[in-house]
């Protein structure tokens, strides 16, 4: 038996405002770009960092709270797969990206100074994919995220 597993975890900040749009049968979908940093020393002790940038996709709910409550320098936990897509350019050239399709979101930071954060029972922001969107309703059997203005998200409290 084969097996196969295509599971994508990042902590990072937007580099941009998210992107959101309705598709033509009405869909929401919006495209955010995140920024993850390494850090390591080199063979001689020095301090070395590099930055890699993601193309992350979200749909339904999760594209609309993701349109709503993120801004550019958001610090997010994101979930997903990834997905290659291809399509030729107006030139004629077939183009490739490879992007993250966000399945779950947590919001890391405070917006607009006021603290932020999931629900820790919920787990985050359960989102819809391209193939599968549903409904999305506050369920405790779904682990529908409930933003709350109480107290902070902090890496302590991610489930990894």
């Amino acid at each position: 038996m084969a097996y196969a597993l295509n599971k994508v975890q990042i902590i990072g900040n937007l580099t941009r405002d998210p992107e959101l749009r309705q598709t033509p049968n009405g869909n929401s979908v919006c495209g955010l770009g995140i920024a993850t940093n390494s850090v390591w020393k080199d063979q001689n002790g020095e301090k070395q960092e590099r930055a890699e940038f993601h193309n992350v996709v979200c749909w339904g709910k999760l594209a609309e709270i993701a349109g709503q409550y993120l801004k550019k320098g958001s610090k997010v936990y994101i979930e997903g797969r990834l997905q290659t897509r291809d399509w030729t350019g107006d030139d004629g050239v077939k183009r490739y990206r490879t992007e993250i399709v966000a399945e779950n979101l947590i919001m890391l930071d405070s917006r607009g100074g006021e603290a932020s954060s999931m629900d820790r029972e919920a787990g985050g922001i359960k989102g819809d994919t391209e193939d599968s969107v549903e409904d999305f309703e506050d369920k405790s059997d779904s682990k529908a995220a409930v933003v709350k203005k109480e107290e902070e998200v902090t890496v302590d409290d991610l489930p990894f």
